[in-house]
């Protein structure tokens, strides 16, 4: 069974087999039939945030193909609590058409439900583990179903437990706390509070900001599109760096020395006294343009640096030799590793 028709890369060889799941006790026994066997195994739902590689996968793809979304009313808020095979946009849509608030910013990603809380997804000043109260998942070690609230699934930026412990959990169905709302939260960002006309820090009606974001997203490439090739991607293939004040302070010197000293680093505080930089910047100041590689296989993307998109006639080892020459030319460029964000399926980061 051919995997790249089930990712957005469009990428990747046959799986040595294939089970749909349709409902969680399918889901269960696909993997703990493919356990007990000591077959390899892989869960897949949305495929936004795979690279398969060109050899394919050896072992059993289980594809998360169950439905459903239950509403909870609480006094203070609403609680979703979605299959993971259910589509992330569309979740989001239905949640800004019940005017609930809390994943407005979050519309147009691709992918399903189940793998939210995995990368911690986020966008526009918003993430899931904001919202977030709880995980119904399937741990591969202890054999059981287990119930893990926000503070067991550990967030990070775009990680989480299950991404860290990678091959021990598999997302059954996800709870999001929304609040009863017409309008957005807060907006943090500052190019979609400049799109809506509002200052940053207010609210705005929530099909607005929805609209807003889809049509930011479009401009970028990164709303799933049959007509823009540069929709055909992983969508940011790069995590943004978050720097110590030491690294911090290195780079700076790196950039004045690379760029002059009016050179102006983007910059966001995080936690710890840590500093988050912009991927994209230093992409574009390492030398390579939106459209870089080549237009019939793989490139950057036209319209987003971040995006490393299959132009048609591209294979998955090209694109990691892409991903692995802009990397290098950071590094080399900047002293900043970039880590990359989909997950590489039979092969491994960096590839050789």
């Amino acid at each position: 069974m051919e995997l790249a028709p089930r990712t957005t890369l469009r990428l990747g060889g046959p799986a040595a087999r294939l089970v749909e799941a349709h409902t969680e006790a399918e889901v269960v026994a696909a993997v703990t039939a493919a356990d007990a066997a000591g077959e390899e195994l892989l869960v897949l739902a949305g495929g936004s945030n795979v690279v398969v590689a060109d050899a394919g996968f050896p072992g059993v793809v289980v594809a998360i193909a169950t439905r459903g979304v239950e509403r909870t009313e609480g006094s203070e808020r609403v609680v979703l609590t979605a299959q993971a095979g259910e589509d992330w946009d569309a979740l989001v849509e239905r949640a800004v058409e019940e005017r609930l608030a809390g994943v407005e910013c979050l519309s147009g990603i691709p992918g399903s439900v189940g793998a939210t809380p995995i990368q911690n997804v986020g966008a526009y000043g918003q993430d899931v583990a904001e919202i977030v109260v709880g995980v119904r998942a399937y741990d591969r070690r202890a054999r059981e179903i287990v119930a893990l609230d926000r503070a067991a699934c550990a967030f990070s930026y775009r990680s989480s437990a299950f991404k860290r412990e990678p091959g021990r959990w598999v997302v059954l169905a996800v709870s999001f706390a929304l609040e009863r709302s017409s309008e957005s939260r807060p907006i943090r960002y500052v190019e979609l509070a400049r799109s809506l006309g509002i200052s940053v820090g207010a609210r705005a009606p929530l099909a607005d900001v929805r609209a807003a974001v889809l049509a930011l997203r479009r401009a970028k490439g990164m709303v799933i599109d049959p007509d823009d090739p540069d929709s055909v991607s992983a969508g940011s293939f790069f995590t943004n760096p978050i720097l110590t004040p030491e690294e911090l302070e290195r780079l700076e010197r790196r950039v004045a020395e690379r760029l002059g000293l009016d050179a102006r680093l983007p910059r966001f505080p995080e936690a710890n006294g840590r500093v988050k930089t912009s991927a994209a910047w230093l992409i574009e100041r390492a030398g390579f343009a939106k459209g870089h590689g080549d237009a019939a296989t793989v490139a950057i993307s036209s319209k987003h640096t971040l995006a490393l998109t299959n132009r048609g006639a591209g294979t998955t080892e090209q694109l990691v030799a892409l991903a692995r020459e802009v990397a290098t030319g950071v590094e080399e460029a900047f002293g900043v590793g970039l880590v990359p964000e989909p997950v590489f399926v039979g092969h491994s980061w960096p590839a050789r």
